[in-house]
C-alpha cells in the first residue's frame, strides 16, 4: 500500500502537537506501508517540500495553493491521510481526483478555536470550511482521544460514527526519559536549588498560559517560574503575554521566560527537574506535551479540558484542575493551589512522577499505535 501522509509540520520544521505526532508516526510507518510524507517547505532528505507557488500574503489562500501542488503529487498512490486543516485540503482534493480513500487524524477542531478568528481573520471561514468539508467527506478519522471523538460527532452531525476511530497519540520514552544532568538549567540562568513550575508550549489562546502567569501570583514564595513559551498567534496577544510576565516580574523572583521553542534534548532536561509541569490548556484534544512530561518522570497539574483526563489520571499521574470559562479566576486560584500543593509535597510529586512514567511506557507506545494506523488504512481499502 502506498500512502501519502500530509502535513505542515515536519522535522526540522516543529511548532507544535500534530507535528510530533507526525514525526514518530512516520517512523513507524515506513517499515509497514510504502510511505511518501508530503510536508510545508523545502525537500527534506525523508520527505517532500511544497511551496505557496504564488506567494500570497493572506495565510488561507497560500495553505490552497498548496494543498493543490500535494494532491497533484499524489498521483500512484492508494491513500491519502491529512494531519491539520493546513493539509486536508489535499487529502480531499486526492479524494476527489485519485479516487483514492481520504483518512483525517483529528488533532483539533476549528469550531472549537473561535480565537483563531484573530490570527487568520477571513482566513478562519476558509480553515472552518476546508475542515468541514474533509471530514464529512473523509473515508475514516482517527480522533487522538474519546473526548475528540465526541467533539468532531458533536460539531459534525453529518459525520458516521462508525467513521471516527480512537487511536491515542503516543509518545517515545527512549527520547523521553529522565535526564540527571543540569547544564541546561545553568544555560538558562534556573536556579537548581529552588523548585520551579514548567510550562512548555506556544503563546495561543488554546494552551492558556496567561492563565498560569496570572496564578502564578499566588504559587509559594521560592517556586521559580520557567515559561517555554514562542511564537504568538498575534501582535496583541504577544503584547498581552509580555505585559502579565513583565507584571509578575516586579512582584517575585524567578520568572524565566525562554522565547523560543528548544530542542528536544534540553526541553527533556528541564522537563525532568521541574517540581511540576503545569498544562492550563483551555482546550486540548490529548495534549501530548503531558506525556512527554510524563515520560520524564514529572508529576503534571492539568486543566480537566477535551482529552487530558485520558492521559492524565487525576491523584494517580498528577492533579487536574476543573476549567470553567465563565470564571476562570476560580480555574487560576485553583491551578495555584494544586501547583503548591505538590511543590510543599515533593515525595508525593515523585509518586506521582513515577507512576506517570510507567504509564507512558505501558500504554502509549508508537508502535501499536502505527499498527492500529495501518489496521484503518487497509479497511478503508476494503470499502473502495
Amino acid at each position: 500500500m502506498k500512502v501519502g501522509l500530509l502535513t505542515r509540520e515536519y522535522p526540522p520544521d516543529v511548532y507544535g502537537g500534530a507535528g510530533v505526532h507526525v514525526e514518530f508516526l512516520a517512523r513507524e510507518l515506513r517499515p509497514l506501508v510504502e510511505l511518501d510524507v508530503h510536508c510545508w517547505g523545502p525537500d527534506r532528505e525523508d520527505a517532500r517540500g511544497h511551496t505557496d507557488a504564488h506567494g500570497y500574503d493572506q495565510p488561507a489562500f497560500a495553505t490552497m495553493d498548496i494543498a493543490v501542488s500535494m494532491a497533484a503529487a499524489l498521483e500512484g498512490h492508494d491513500l491519502a491521510h491529512s494531519h491539520t486543516w493546513y493539509a486536508n485540503l489535499a487529502g480531499h482534493l486526492a479524494k476527489l481526483h485519485h479516487a483514492v480513500p481520504h483518512v483525517v487524524t483529528a488533532h483539533s477542531l476549528e469550531p472549537l478555536r473561535p480565537w483563531k478568528a484573530e490570527q487568520l481573520g477571513g482566513g478562519y471561514r476558509i480553515s472552518s470550511w476546508i475542515e468541514r468539508e474533509a471530514y464529512e467527506t473523509a473515508d475514516a478519522i482517527i480522533a487522538v482521544s474519546g473526548g475528540m471523538r465526541r467533539d468532531v460527532l458533536e460539531a459534525y452531525p453529518a459525520v458516521s460514527p462508525d467513521r471516527v476511530h480512537v487511536v491515542h497519540n503516543g509518545i517515545d520514552t527512549e527520547l523521553y526519559r529522565p535526564d540527571p544532568g543540569k547544564d541546561v538549567l545553568a544555560r538558562h540562568g534556573i536556579d537548581p536549588d529552588r523548585p520551579y513550575v514548567l510550562f512548555v508550549g506556544r503563546i495561543t489562546r488554546q494552551k492558556g498560559v496567561p492563565h498560569l502567569v496570572r496564578a502564578a501570583a499566588a504559587l509559594d514564595e521560592g517556586t521559580q517560574l520557567i515559561l517555554c513559551a514562542g511564537g504568538a498567534d498575534t501582535p496583541e496577544l504577544d503584547a498581552e503575554f509580555r505585559g502579565l510576565v513583565a507584571q509578575l516580574e516586579k512582584t517575585r523572583t524567578g520568572v524565566h521566560w525562554i522565547p523560543e521553542m528548544l530542542p528536544r534534548p534540553e526541553v527533556v532536561q528541564l522537563l525532568t527537574h521541574a517540581a511540576v509541569f503545569a498544562c492550563p490548556s483551555v482546550y486540548e484534544p490529548l495534549g501530548i506535551v503531558n506525556l512527554e512530561a510524563m515520560a520524564c518522570g514529572t508529576a503534571v497539574v492539568a486543566s480537566d479540558v477535551g482529552g487530558i483526563p485520558e492521559v492524565v489520571e487525576d491523584g494517580k499521574t498528577g492533579l487536574l484542575v476543573h476549567y470553567d470559562e465563565k470564571d476562570t479566576a476560580a480555574f487560576e486560584a485553583d491551578l495555584a493551589a494544586r501547583i503548591n500543593e505538590l511543590v510543599g509535597d515533593p515525595d508525593r510529586a515523585a509518586a506521582l512522577g513515577l507512576a506517570g512514567r510507567e504509564r507512558a511506557v505501558g500504554e502509549f507506545g508508537w508502535a501499536a499505535i502505527a499498527e492500529r494506523t495501518v489496521a484503518i488504512y487497509e479497511a478503508c481499502g476494503r470499502t473502495q
